[in-house]
């Protein structure tokens, strides 16, 4: 695994790829973490961050490789790359999308441990009513990234 950081309006964003790819991120930096990506897919996910965070991508085509997580937290972080770019789903919507209606909670701590925040976008899932609720970036992060989305979708639905 080989940790790559970057510049982000967020902070410093570290992600990893390994040989198959994307297997982490992380919000600051890590402390293996180099500045410049060592190798093509390595380059490739600082690409993508960083047309995301600018505005210009509004969907990853990284590969991922996520060898760890119980069934249920996978089955959760999938349902995560189907929530559309700025859009939002609660943690009981996501409990009942896969299968487990009452397992909001349980959506929450899939979240806590998802091992590549941004580009599993986890910050995607609010609580009920739409309340900002739990984030592991913290959620002056998690508001950032939901306006973003939020200013780059009704710009691209207007334009």
């Amino acid at each position: 695994m080989r940790w790559t950081v970057l510049d982000s309006p967020i902070g410093e964003f570290s992600v990893a790829t390994d040989e198959a790819g994307v297997c982490g991120a992380h919000f600051g930096r890590v402390e293996a973490a180099v500045d410049a990506p060592d190798h093509e897919l390595a380059e490739r996910a600082v690409g993508e961050l960083r047309a995301y965070f600018a505005g210009e991508l509004t969907g990853f085509s990284l590969p991922l490789s996520v060898p760890r997580g119980s069934g249920f937290e996978r089955a959760v972080w999938r349902e995560m790359t189907h929530i559309p770019y700025g859009e939002t789903l609660t943690y009981g919507e996501v409990a009942k999308a896969v299968g487990d209606p009452g397992a909001a909670r349980a959506v929450g701590v899939a979240c806590n441990r998802n091992p590549i925040p941004v580009i599993v976008p986890c910050h995607r899932i609010v609580g009920a009513g739409g309340k900002l609720v739990g984030f592991g970036g913290g959620l002056p992060r998690k508001v950032h990234l939901l306006e973003l989305e939020a200013r780059v979708a009704l710009q691209r639905a207007w334009s």
